[in-house]
């Protein structure tokens, strides 16, 4: 039997490959996607969780892209507001730093450049009176306020995913590429299905690699031209920590060092702090915060806020890799957090197209600009369409979050406020269809902890790919700070025996 021919193949299950494979499918063309373990299992869910237009990249003169990241926050805040939703900044005055009439001429083009209308803009405050002040050194007085947005970012990429499966897109997770050769106009690609241990293979008439961190390393893998450009993988740490302010703002904090950190309130009970910008050189799987990077977080964060804080007030950690073009800048806080696409058709042979860099704010319009340079090889591919459409789930109004959250308590009378403000803030409108037969409290069913039902872990396993305890707690919910080793021990139980029967495999014959 030939194997299936698909318009587009794409290597990576980020929110660049998942941006195109939603962009593409809804353009009535033939989309695979192979991601070799989770969706967003590498950079995408390592983020600062920001929308963000990237106000320090206005330094290094990244006109730009500042701009499409600031056009794109209010676009993705209206196609999703469900996991994003509007932040404001708190940027305390350093005297030894930036002057102020620089940081007001930023903040004046950050408010004007990129044609903000939901945000509200900047303003001074006076940390002296205000409550933001109050965690601060008493030696910072005043400061500047400005609006971003925060992104549940890994749920980001399985919105993408789950919109392109529902436009025809064959998202395949666990499915690593073997090896991709090109041959009378076609690309061949053999790939391993890493739960079966069986191989596969599709054809598709053009290639993208959008594996990121990987794409180096996948190359060698794929016929393709060779060429004098790589990535520049920098790593960048986050810590959490118990909550060290009681509001729901966050702070952005300059250092000595020209880099900035964030102080972000996290899950209600942490704040999360990052990031670091370290070159790293070894293998992308094995990436992890560092002792050094512990104490630089902490020592940055102390300059700041009268609670200190020290590596043992570390309650989580992660690290991710963004993979950068490598522009040759000596210094990772300066190398360019744009886009970067390259085009190889060999010698009139099937095309394939990497991606280097690249910013989880400007995936949608990285989409658009892929598919716009692979027009000519796709010519039957419709028109753009993702600057209007929502994501699934995000089909409501901005300011209307609070009156979701009351329709689903009317439908679903037996649950409590909190639990849901976390669906509706987790699964939008989504959360509707997944708890419509609960009318009773007994119907809830099996209880993980901290409002983990086994309503929501089946939605997650037949809608949103999730095979593993950590899919669910750290990649789809978010709320793995909140589960203890049992409870994260009996949801792997339940998951491990749903997915058998699913697969119609008895326990004796899984483990042959």
């Amino acid at each position: 039997m030939d194997s299936p021919v698909f318009d587009l193949a794409i290597i990576g299950g980020g929110i660049n490959g998942c941006g195109i494979a939603r962009d593409a499918a809804g353009r009535g063309l033939s989309v695979f996607l192979c991601e070799q373990n989770d969706l967003a299992s590498g950079t995408s869910s390592a983020s600062t969780n920001l929308i963000h237009g990237g106000l320090r990249y206005l330094e290094y003169y990244e006109f730009r892209l500042v701009r499409e990241a600031l056009h794109e926050r209010e676009v993705l805040l209206n196609a999703a507001p469900h996991i994003i939703w509007p932040l404001r900044f708190i940027l305390p005055h350093h005297k030894g730093l930036r002057p102020a009439w620089l940081i007001r001429l930023g903040l004046f083009l950050y408010d004007h450049i990129g044609g903000r209308k939901l945000l509200p803009g900047t303003s001074s405050v006076n940390l002296v009176t205000d409550e933001a002040g109050t965690p601060l050194k008493g030696d910072f007085e005043k400061g500047f306020e400005y609006s971003d947005c925060w992104v549940m970012d890994s749920r980001l990429v399985v919105l993408n995913a789950q919109d392109a499966a529902d436009k025809g897109a064959d998202i395949r997770v666990r499915t690593q590429l073997i090896s991709a050769t090109r041959d009378k106009g076609l690309w061949t690609l053999n790939f391993l299905d890493k739960n079966s241990g069986t191989e596969n293979s599709i054809q598709a008439k053009v290639l993208v690699n959008a594996s990121g961190p990987w794409l180096d390393t996948l190359l060698p893998h794929i016929t393709h031209t060779q060429t004098a450009q790589h990535i520049r993988m920098v790593k960048g740490s986050h810590i959490i920590v118990k909550k060290l302010f009681d509001h729901k703002r966050a702070y952005i904090f300059q250092n000595g060092d020209g880099r900035i950190i964030f102080a972000i309130p996290f899950q209600n009970d942490f704040t999360l702090i990052g990031t670091t910008d370290v070159d790293f050189h070894g293998k992308p799987d094995e990436v992890e915060i560092d002792s050094e990077e512990i104490n630089y977080l902490c020592n940055a964060t102390n300059e700041y806020f009268t609670t200190q804080i020290s590596p043992e007030d570390v309650v989580s950690s992660y690290s991710g890799i963004r993979p950068l073009f490598d522009d040759g800048k000596s210094d990772a806080k300066a190398a360019t957090r744009d886009y970067v696409l390259t085009l190889d058709t060999g010698d009139g042979e099937a095309p394939l197209l990497s991606i280097y860099g690249g910013k989880i704010t400007t995936y949608r319009k990285l989409a658009e600009s892929v598919l716009k340079k692979l027009n000519v090889f796709l010519p039957q591919m419709q028109s753009p369409w993702t600057e209007t459409a929502n994501l699934p789930g995000g089909d409501f109004f901005p300011a209307n979050f609070k009156e979701e959250v009351q329709k689903l308590r009317i439908s679903c009378p037996f649950i409590l406020e909190e639990h849901a403000t976390r669906l509706i803030r987790t699964y939008g409108t989504c959360a509707h269809e997944m708890s419509k037969e609960i009318q009773t409290a007994e119907q809830f069913g099996i209880h993980f902890g901290h409002q983990l039902y086994d309503f929501e872990v089946d939605y997650l396993l037949a809608k949103e790919w999730a095979q593993t305890a950590e899919d669910v707690l750290w990649r789809r919910t978010k709320i793995g700070l909140f589960l203890n080793a049992d409870e994260v021990a009996r949801l792997e139980g339940y998951i491990r025996h749903k997915l058998l029967q699913q697969n119609d495999l008895s326990p004796l014959k899984a483990e042959e």
